[in-house]
This record gives C-alpha cells, sequence and structure tokens, in this order.
C-alpha cells in the first residue's frame, strides 16, 4: 500500500506532438529536485490512461500527476470517475500540460513552464469542479466523462481532422475547422434542454464547463465549472460562409451573440439525431463516438490542483477549496 504522500505520475509522450518525451528529463529532475515521492509510468496506447488510473487507485494511490495534454488529462478524469473504490473527489489530480490545445489549464490559470506548475502541485490546495456525464441512449455504452466542453456536430468533425495537423500545434484546430467547413452538413435534431423540446437544422451543440476549448476558442457565453450547471450553446442552422465571416468571434466569445445561436443554463440536456446525419460527438477534445446522448452533471466531483488566481474572483463565490 503505497503511502499518502506518494504520487502516482502518468506521462503521454505523444503529448505536444511528441515534444513530452523529449521534456519528460527535464520533469524527472524536477519531481526529484522537490522532493516528490512517486512512481511514474508512460501511456502506451489509447485509452491506456484510463487503466493505468483505475490500477493505480486499487493499488491505494490518491494523488495523480498528469503529464500531457488535455486527452491525457480525459482519460485520468475517466479513470476516476468510472471506478468504484474510492469517491471521486477524494482523488487528486496535479497537472504538468503538455499539449496540442491545453484549453483546461486556461481557465485554472495553470502555467505552462514545467518549474512553475511542478510547484504549484507541490504547494497548492485541491478545488473541486464539477463533471460531465455523458450517457447513449438507446445503446449499451459505458458512460463518458468530461471536464472542459462536450459536443455534437461541426466540432465533432474538427477533432476528428485535428490529429492530422498536430505539428502546427494550436493552429491544428484552425486548420481542422477550415477544411471541417467544406465537410459538414447540418442535421436535424431534436435537443431537450430546461422542459423546452427544439427541434432544428443543427450545426453544432456545445456543452461547457469551462471557458476555453479548440486551441483557445470560446464557445459558451459564461461557463462556470463551479456552479453545477452547464452552459451550453445551441448553434443552429449557420452556413459555412457566415462562419469564416465569424471566424474570429470563435475566439473572443462573441460567437454566442449570434442570432443564429441561442444559449441556456442548465444541469442537464438531451441531443437526438433525427435524420440520416451521424454527426461525430467530442468530450475535452477526444473523439467519442456517434449517436444520441443524454449530459448530466456532477456537482464538484473532480479536485485537482488550479493556478493562483482567486478563482471566485473569476466565476464568483461558488467554489470549493
Amino acid at each position: 500500500m503505497p503511502s499518502s504522500k506518494t504520487w502516482f505520475v502518468i506521462v503521454n509522450p505523444t503529448s505536444g506532438n511528441g515534444s513530452c518525451k523529449k521534456k519528460w528529463p527535464d520533469i524527472l529532475e524536477l519531481l526529484k529536485m522537490y522532493e516528490f515521492h512517486f512512481e511514474h509510468v508512460f501511456t502506451e496506447y489509447p485509452n491506456h490512461g484510463i487503466e493505468l488510473t483505475q490500477n493505480a487507485i486499487y493499488q491505494g494511490f490518491s494523488r495523480f500527476i498528469c503529464v500531457g495534454g488535455d486527452g491525457t488529462l480525459h482519460h485520468i478524469v475517466n479513470g476516476i470517475m468510472s471506478q468504484k473504490h474510492v469517491v471521486p473527489n477524494h482523488i487528486h489530480v496535479g497537472v504538468v500540460p503538455i499539449g496540442t490545445g491545453n484549453d483546461w489549464v486556461k481557465t485554472h490559470n495553470i502555467p505552462k513552464n514545467l518549474e512553475r506548475a511542478i510547484l504549484l502541485i507541490k504547494n497548492g490546495h485541491p478545488k473541486q469542479q464539477d463533471v460531465g456525464k455523458i450517457e447513449f441512449l438507446n445503446a449499451s455504452k459505458k458512460p463518458i466523462y468530461f471536464i472542459n466542453l462536450a459536443g455534437i456536430g461541426f466540432d465533432g468533425l474538427v477533432v476528428s481532422k485535428v490529429h492530422k495537423y498536430k505539428h502546427f500545434g494550436a493552429l491544428a484546430y484552425v486548420a481542422g475547422a477550415l477544411l471541417g467547413l467544406f465537410l459538414f452538413k447540418n442535421f436535424q435534431s431534436r435537443i431537450m434542454v430546461n422542459s423546452k423540446v427544439i427541434e432544428t437544422k443543427t450545426f453544432m451543440v456545445l456543452v461547457g464547463l469551462c471557458k476555453y476549448s479548440g486551441g483557445g476558442m470560446q464557445l459558451t457565453k459564461s461557463p462556470n465549472p463551479f456552479d453545477g450547471l452547464f452552459d451550453i450553446s445551441l448553434v443552429k442552422n449557420i452556413g459555412k460562409w457566415d462562419i469564416i465571416k465569424n471566424m474570429s468571434k470563435l475566439f473572443n466569445g462573441n460567437i454566442t451573440k449570434h442570432n443564429k445561436v441561442e444559449t441556456y443554463k442548465s444541469s442537464s440536456v438531451s441531443v437526438t439525431v433525427l435524420d440520416n446525419g451521424n454527426p461525430y460527438i467530442e468530450a475535452d477534445g477526444e473523439l467519442i463516438d456517434s449517436g444520441n446522448m443524454h449530459l448530466s452533471l456532477i456537482p464538484k466531483s473532480f479536485s485537482f490542483y488550479g493556478g493562483t488566481k482567486n478563482a471566485k474572483q473569476t466565476f464568483g463565490a461558488n467554489q470549493s477549496g
């Protein structure tokens, strides 16, 4: 049984277009220099992080360090949330961000500088944010959990293209979006939110907890990972050229003011595809699946070491820890 002071470090050597593998020796030295007691493992195949996390929890680990990008953290979160051995928010996670987008860490002011990120974990106090749960309707698929943003439609198609352009860094999302625009077809959907039923031709539905996605885009109106509510953007039958003309608004948040965008706050939402379209679903920038889905919120169930900026100033007083 590991000591409560022992950390389990999960390293994705492919994160950041392979830069994580190059930076690992420096990270290793910093962990030793700041006297972390730890074991470390490398992920070796897709979803391996889920398996590694669960096995470590069963061995008694309760403190983790994620060395990688949003996808690596997504898998660790799913490992935590899908196990029944320990209450999820009793497990604490620190992040050394090395990825293509590094979107989740932007909300929580986690530095990209290696030494500062490690010092934050060493000296920080855990905070707790909400977690989203995706359940697939009419299908025997396991639930998927997310801590940043999930969506169905165009953004899912972009995620499916991004891996080809990861050598561009954060610009990979712009490249994926431009390519996806000319491949994507809007789909007919039924959205159920706050007892309201909306049937419409749809470009995408975005369900957000944190502020940034897609390499810095701001696609929902007022996300707050501590308030017990999703921030939802329903983008209706918007045209390709309209998106191109408004590309800058995807990054400054003004896209939510477009007349074909509706926004909602809710703790749950369901999306049913009504035509033969088979739009992709993504969560935390990871391609998940396709199909109909119900999303629900699990309050304050993910514990992490966040940045030094007072989250109450950013999101109001509904912040734990």
